[in-house]
């Protein structure tokens, strides 16, 4: 094969045999092969009467006993295969119709939309004489099981979710209400009702919804906002758009968040409001930080791009400021499938500001009492979020379980001075957005652990007015541009694996233990 192998369908034929053949088969070991090796399998639904019926009549002839239904087809489809994929018959796979072999050339349809490498496996030798991607059984490839680590797994979640995510496409596509369905409100309720906030609204992005919180607080020219310097881009970007100027206050060196104990001597007569960052999934200390805002009669906007599903004393992340922002990005704890985000407040007036200003400032169709931006989160997109929170709280707690399985497998190296793991304050819970460690000789790790098949991440490796579009030479935030050198991110998702994590544990504490490590 010129492509390795990422997706097996089995055919009607080849689904029998397994659910009727004994376990210890070369059918049952080249699958399982191909299973230890990170092959997908895959069934095609337009061949499912075809399987189960099969199925039935397989174990008629091999069992005793003539009880057969469906169900118990289909029961021991699930016994024999339970990690395979239902692979949806859409309507293009019907253009095969005059096709001596339609479901034959249905299948070869079906299978291109998992990629060139995708395969299906027959016995058929009809199917077989067509060539790929049809391949027998002595076709497939001898894989030699190995331990694949990804920093993100998207793909395990979208195998979870499939059914759910299939289904609501598919009604979003069927009634075309693309912009501002019905999907949208309801998935603004259920936000509300996680972060128990009074109000939700969905935009179009995270960076947007910071944009938006601004707009809404009515910061312009001259104004000031006090933030973090050790971020991503935008959460200056938009200060520095509406004519405003960032403050930075430097960064507590043991959580990476905004130091509060520092941002009280950064107020001054042009400063406008107040916006925290929660880093890597954790809180800052927005007690303080709200005590603060109060003294001075300023807001505080709560940038939880990362820590949406954290709690702070308590509370959910969302719920903790005048006005908090989220972000839905791919591979953010609740992420979409392309950009999203959310405002959350519980001032009616500000969420009405919001509302209008994700529209182009309307109140009403064609009547603009504000200045605004075309800010509208998809259908689409809230459908995949949607899906996503029906296993999301399942998802925070596997993400605790891979954070204490890399605290427990580090810990001698953090003590041996290797390393410093993440610390999380004892009133916090951490949506574990990341899991990032700082090391001396950061970029010289980075490359060994990429060698060796780790992949690793930057957040991130330039403080913000250090950047040429932000640059400020004034600024002086020592413990961000220290972080910057040393943080390191670490493979971090929910279906990370006991083998994957300590592959990768074994991998850096092989690294960090060479000599010739810059130090520097």
């Amino acid at each position: 094969m010129n492509q390795p192998l990422t997706d097996l369908v089995l055919d009607a034929g080849i689904a029998a045999t397994l659910c009727r053949d004994m376990p210890d088969s070369d059918l049952h070991s080249a699958l399982e092969s191909c299973c230890a090796q990170g092959v997908r399998l895959w069934l095609y639904a337009g061949e499912i009467a075809n399987t189960l019926s099969r199925i039935e009549a397989a174990i008629k002839r091999t069992e005793a006993t003539q009880i057969a239904s469906a169900l118990s087809a289909r029961q021991r489809l699930d016994q024999q295969l339970p990690a395979f994929q239902w692979l949806a018959a859409l309507s293009g796979d019907m253009e095969c119709a005059d096709d001596p072999e339609p479901l034959a050339a249905a299948l070869v349809q079906a299978a291109k939309r998992l990629g060139d490498s995708a395969r299906i496996l027959t016995s058929v030798r009809s199917r077989l004489d067509r060539g790929m991607p049809f391949m027998d059984l002595e076709s497939v490839p001898a894989l030699t099981p190995q331990v694949r680590v990804d920093f993100i797994d998207l793909k395990a979640q979208q195998d979870r979710i499939r059914a759910a995510l299939e289904s609501g496409i598919h009604r979003v596509l069927h009634h075309g209400r693309y912009v501002m369905g019905d999907e949208i409100g309801t998935l603004e309720s259920r936000l509300a009702q996680i972060t128990e906030v009074e109000h939700c609204i969905c935009v179009s992005s995270g960076t947007d919804a910071l944009l938006m919180a601004l707009l809404a607080l009515e910061v312009g020219p001259g104004d000031e906002i006090i933030t973090s310097p050790f971020s991503f881009f935008a959460t200056a970007e938009v200060i520095a758009l509406l004519g405003a100027n960032p403050v930075y206050v430097d960064i507590d060196p043991a959580t990476f968040n905004i130091d509060a104990a520092k941002i009280e001597v950064a107020v001054t007569g042009h400063t406008r409001g107040i916006l925290p960052v929660n880093l890597y999934g954790q809180c800052a200390e927005m007690d303080e930080i709200n005590a603060i805002g109060q003294r001075h009669s300023l807001p505080v906007i709560e940038d939880a791009a990362q820590s949406f599903g954290a709690t702070y004393r308590g509370r959910a992340s969302c719920a903790l400021s005048d006005i908090a922002c989220t972000s839905f990005f791919p591979a953010k704890p609740l992420g979409a499938y392309g950009d999203g985000g959310a405002c959350f407040t519980s001032d009616a007036e500000l969420a009405a500001r919001l509302r209008q200003i994700r529209d182009h400032g309307q109140d009403r169709r064609y009547h603009h009492v504000r200045l605004g931006v075309n800010g509208r989160l998809d259908t689409l997109q809230a459908t995949v979020l949607l899906a996503k929170l029906d296993v999301f709280d399942n998802e925070i707690n596997r993400r605790q379980e891979a954070a204490q399985r890399y605290a427990e497998q580090l810990s001698s190296l953090e003590r041996e001075g290797k390393l410093v793991l993440p610390i999380v304050q004892s009133h916090n819970t951490s949506s574990w957005a990341q899991y990032t460690v700082r090391v001396k000789g950061r970029d010289e790790v980075q490359r060994a652990l990429a060698s060796a098949g780790i992949p690793t991440a930057v957040h991130y490796p330039v403080t913000l007015y250090q950047q040429p579009a932000l640059i400020q030479t004034e600024a002086n935030c020592p413990e961000g541009d220290r972080a910057a050198d040393e943080v390191l991110s670490l493979p971090m998702h929910p279906y990370l694996g006991d083998e994957a994590q300590a592959r990768v544990s074994d991998v850096l504490a092989d690294v960090l233990a060479r000599p010739m490590l810059d130090s520097t």
